[in-house]
């Protein structure tokens, strides 16, 4: 028990809790420290996938005792227990979607999560840099050979490219897919209605989390299914503009320790 009890909060990771730095500052896994020992349940939803955010944990000494939302939504892990409690994919009809999408689009990389694995198609700079800062290891492969199902896809290129492919996407196959961008050069593919929002309000309930005490943070357009559900919406300084547009409460960069700053706000509220 503790003042907190009762309460939820999930941070996106990247530009958010982990910081330029690419690390999470010492304030602010003191705050989460802080939020745990007094009852609160605290975790984060990220677009890595199972693979490249486990090693987090260790590296960055982590508090987690909630479940954590990976891969954009697309999955959701107890890393108390050690366990997969939910897990979705694209449809069958995924491979074919994306070979048609690649040749309109023939400079578009791809990234398809399958299990424990990430195989690559046309990677560019995006990819690698992407890769290099999660750790991933890409196995390059024909879109056509990878192995199914996937969990999700990443399409990457130019900002403006991406705009292009994502209403292209959407036009044909939007009952199919949610493609929403992490970051101006990430388009994030998952099955229809899969996405942060809906796996921390899964959490919640599996949590018995009352949804005025669910609060959520996040930096980018794809946090903004989560911050719909949040009591008090939250975001670092340096969040997108369709976040800042949309009316998240902005607070400091993420450079300057923001999820302490949401948790001596929470600290005040209850």
């Amino acid at each position: 028990m503790g003042k907190f009890s009762g309460v939820l909060f999930y941070t996106d990771y990247d530009d958010t809790l982990y910081n330029t730095a690419h690390t999470v500052s010492p304030e602010n896994r003191a705050a989460i420290h802080y939020f745990i020992q007094n009852g609160g349940r605290f975790s984060v939803a990220t677009g890595r996938a199972h693979r490249t955010f486990t090693p987090q944990i260790a590296r960055e000494q982590l508090e987690l005792n909630a479940p954590v939302v990976l891969s954009n939504g697309a999955m959701l892990y107890d890393y108390q227990a050690d366990r997969c409690l939910v897990e979705t994919h694209l449809d069958g009809a995924a491979p074919e979607r994306l070979l048609q999408l690649c040749r309109v689009f023939p400079d578009l990389a791809v990234e398809a999560y399958h299990g424990e694995e990430i195989y690559v198609h046309n990677p560019n700079d995006v990819t690698t840099a992407h890769l290099n800062k999660v750790g991933g290891i890409q196995i390059p492969c024909p879109i056509g050979q990878m192995p199914t199902p996937w969990v999700k896809v990443l399409l990457e290129q130019e900002h403006a490219y991406l705009l292009a492919v994502q209403a292209h996407l959407l036009e044909r196959w939007g009952n199919s897919f949610e493609a929403i961008f992490s970051n101006p050069y990430l388009l994030e593919l998952t099955a229809k209605g899969c996405h942060k929002g809906s796996m921390a309000a899964q959490a919640a309930e599996l949590l018995h989390i009352r949804p005025d005490h669910l609060y959520c943070m996040g930096d980018n357009q794809n946090d903004l299914p989560m911050l719909a559900l949040s009591a008090i919406p939250f975001a670092p300084a340096n969040c997108a503009r369709e976040v800042k547009d949309w009316g998240a409460r902005v607070l400091g960069h993420c450079d300057q320790h923001a999820v302490a700053q949401a948790i001596e706000i929470l600290d005040s509220i209850y």
